[in-house]
């Protein structure tokens, strides 16, 4: 029993000296310093700047978007031709920040609710 209860407080005190977690990914409503903080690991522009170059320099098109939260607008991109994708969020002001990106998108046609197939 005193086994279990040392190695279970050497577990938890380890974890507790160990540094804090911290998100290498801000989102676009995040404060400047966090931002400019990671801005090496973010890529952010104006909405539109992005949207001109997804369309025309990768044959982008809008998949889908829906909010992430009430102030952040979660869009997904693809390209069927290349099979290139981007997902990206948008904050109110117009901000737009690349969440990822990547190759080989696969999408799948879905029946619409309420429709039978």
């Amino acid at each position: 029993m005193f086994k279990r209860l040392l190695s279970t407080a050497v577990v938890f005190g380890t974890a507790a000296l160990a540094p804090p977690a911290v998100s290498q990914t801000p989102t676009p409503s995040a404060a400047p310093e966090v931002q400019s903080q990671a801005a090496s690991d973010v890529s952010c522009m104006s909405r539109d700047r992005l949207v001109h170059s997804l369309t025309q320099r990768y044959g982008e098109d809008l998949l889908g978007r829906g909010l992430q939260t009430p102030e952040t607008l979660l869009e997904i991109w693809s390209s069927d031709s290349t099979g290139s994708f981007t997902i990206f969020v948008t904050n109110p002001s117009g901000q737009a920040c690349i969440v990822a990106t990547g190759e080989n998108w696969i999408g799948y046609d879905l029946p619409l609710k309420g429709v039978s197939s």
